[in-house]
């Protein structure tokens, strides 16, 4: 099977029902890398927009492996309001449920605007050299993006840290897809609470919520900073959250995400 490009994955998806290809390189594990299926959904949602408009929220729940196979993106518009619209899809294999999002997408107000608050204070980039994703066992997913991994957490490391900073951009031309671009390098970070361990465990994502800051196709920056912190870990779930930067510090989206961990 020739691998693709995840430009190549969304751009199959040209209506409310349509099939893409999940290709090898983009697993980790035996599921498709969340980031993926989570850029499908959205590229879904936008094909049953009547009109394009920013998206504002995005709601994700993983509800099963995605398999490295033909996958069926099925998408549905909830409310086409005059200013908000609201649509949902599911990514299929077979029958099977793999995974379910909502999005809210929203044009803009001439309101009263207030800046964000979030501090930028990276790690450089060349400080450390970039990720070689071909080493194993990492994720073999990881080989469609550059990342430099600045800002600790390191699985297994045990270290007990509860932050993490990285570098990341995709290897391939993402221009096409503005807001998906965005949305799969924000679900790039691990569980932090892998760093609280010095062997492997098992970890997923349970749901993920991700808001826009600013509209994506605003956005013109190919390197991203990911501020991500453990907020609460116990009883094998875990809560983490994490702020995404442009290269230049402007804040772009803000992440929240409930994983398992197993023992």
């Amino acid at each position: 099977m020739t691998d693709r490009t995840m430009a190549d994955i969304l751009a199959d998806i040209d209506g409310p029902e349509a099939m893409t290809q999940v290709t090898p390189l983009w697993m980790q594990g035996r599921a498709a890398f969340g980031g993926l299926g989570a850029a499908m959904a959205a590229t879904g949602m936008r094909q049953v927009l009547p009109e394009e408009k920013p998206m504002r929220s995005l709601m994700v729940s993983f509800v099963g492996p995605i398999p490295a196979e033909a996958v069926t993106v099925r998408s549905e518009l909830l409310r086409e309001g005059k200013n908000v619209s609201q649509a949902t899809t599911r990514v299929l294999a077979g029958d099977a449920v793999c995974l379910q999002a909502s999005a809210a997408f929203g044009s803009a107000r001439d309101t009263k605007a207030v800046a964000p608050a979030a501090a930028f204070r990276p790690e450089p980039r060349d400080s450390v050299p970039p990720m070689d994703p071909s080493r194993t066992p990492l994720p073999s997913f990881l080989q469609n993006f550059d990342i430099h991994w600045t800002g600790d957490g390191i699985p297994t490391s045990n270290t007990g840290a509860r932050r993490l900073g990285k570098w990341v951009r995709h290897k391939s031309d993402m221009s096409a897809f503005p807001v998906e671009k965005i949305i799969a390098v924000a679900d790039i970070p691990p569980p932090l609470m892998m760093a609280h361990y010095d062997r492997r465990i098992m970890a997923s994502s349970l749901s993920w919520s991700l808001e826009f800051v600013v509209p994506a196709h605003e956005v013109d920056s190919d390197w991203f900073y990911l501020d991500y912190s453990l907020e609460a870990a116990a009883g094998g779930y875990c809560q983490q959250s994490g702020q995404i930067f442009t290269e230049s510090g402007d804040l772009v989206a803000l992440s929240r995400q409930c994983m398992t961990y197993f023992e």
